[in-house]
């Protein structure tokens, strides 16, 4: 009996693409709405406090995919300080008859790409039809995924404007994201600049227990669609309160978030994203309607995203195996 081990660099060379872990998370999202998968909150310890955590993400995916993962992920504020990357991690896939592991994978990449796919899957039900100017603020490996996940999904993007309270991220970001994505990226000096004027508006910063948010309600342009990944570390209260519609990934999550003392001041979620594609509850209904996605990262989406993965590596023999 083996199993198959896939470092971050075997992870990485099967080049798989934005475009093919949007398609996937979707197609998750779907079934979760349809009542097709299996997906406790997330389970939490912070050996270090709150400025560290271990999770333990497990999900059953049915239908046609029919695979259960689970992700052990790490995350450590000061990690930069010693050279290291904020979250570490492991996926492990399993055989959903046997519950035998068929495969471990690094997850750095998973996380990243599935947040990302996740709020373009949100953007394609709740957000305008056509965005021609983002923002993102916070310039860290979720600001990139989410520009790269926008630019997939919004052909006509022509500019982003970015801040980041550190000048040096700022100016890393710049260099290197107007490159990959093919339009604008445009530094700006303020939360404001940046927000005003924007289709599609991703936060990317920390999500701390008590946030002092920043963004206020009236920086929003009729039409906008608001995509925190910070959970509300950015957004005023009169923000959260004034959007049209706040979509969650999972009520469950918040509801487990909530009782550890997050999102005090949130208001309740008319829906969650499952619900909005699989068609059971409305995503966007009017053209001036300001709505807000707030992914805060679920299982379902890194067992799609492993799921694609593990398929890719069989089929082109990549990664090592070993004896169980």
């Amino acid at each position: 009996m083996k199993l198959l081990y896939l470092s971050r660099a075997d992870v990485e060379a099967l080049d798989v693409s934005m475009g093919q872990v949007i398609d996937a998370v979707e197609a998750g999202f779907k079934l979760k709405g349809e009542g097709k998968t299996q997906m406790p909150p997330k389970t939490a310890i912070h050996p270090r406090g709150d400025g560290t955590f271990l999770h333990a993400m497990p999900a059953y995916i049915g239908g046609d995919m029919d695979l259960a993962t689970l992700k052990w992920v790490g995350g450590a504020d000061d990690n930069h300080k010693l050279g290291l990357p904020t979250i570490s991690g492991l996926i492990v896939v399993n055989d959903p008859d046997t519950m035998f592991p068929l495969a471990i994978m690094d997850c750095i990449w998973v996380t990243a790409m599935r947040t990302g796919a996740a709020n373009a899957v949100a953007m394609k039900y709740l957000g305008p039809p056509d965005a021609q100017q983002v923002a993102v603020l916070g310039c860290g490996v979720q600001g990139r995924s989410n520009l790269v996940a926008m630019a997939a999904h919004y052909p006509n993007i022509k500019r982003c404007r970015a801040w980041d309270p550190n000048a040096d991220a700022l100016s890393k970001y710049v260099g290197e994201m107007g490159e990959r994505v093919g339009f604008e990226v445009e530094p700006v000096d303020s939360p404001e600049s940046a927000v005003r004027g924007s289709d599609v508006i991703v936060t990317a910063g920390l999500s701390p227990r008590d946030p002092e948010p920043y963004i206020p309600f009236e920086w929003l342009e009729p039409g906008a669609m608001a995509a925190p990944v910070d959970y509300n570390g950015s957004w005023m209260q009169d923000a959260l309160q004034g959007v049209d519609k706040l979509v969650v990934d999972d009520h469950a999550q918040m509801d487990y978030y909530r009782n550890k003392g997050y999102f005090a001041n949130t208001p309740r979620p008319c829906a969650d994203l499952g619900e909005v594609v699989a068609g059971l509850k409305p995503g966007r209904e009017r053209d001036d309607e300001i709505t807000m996605s707030m992914c805060m990262g679920i299982a379902v989406d890194d067992c799609v995203t492993a799921g694609i993965l593990y398929k890719a590596a069989r089929e082109r023999a990549v990664g090592t195996e070993l004896p169980l």
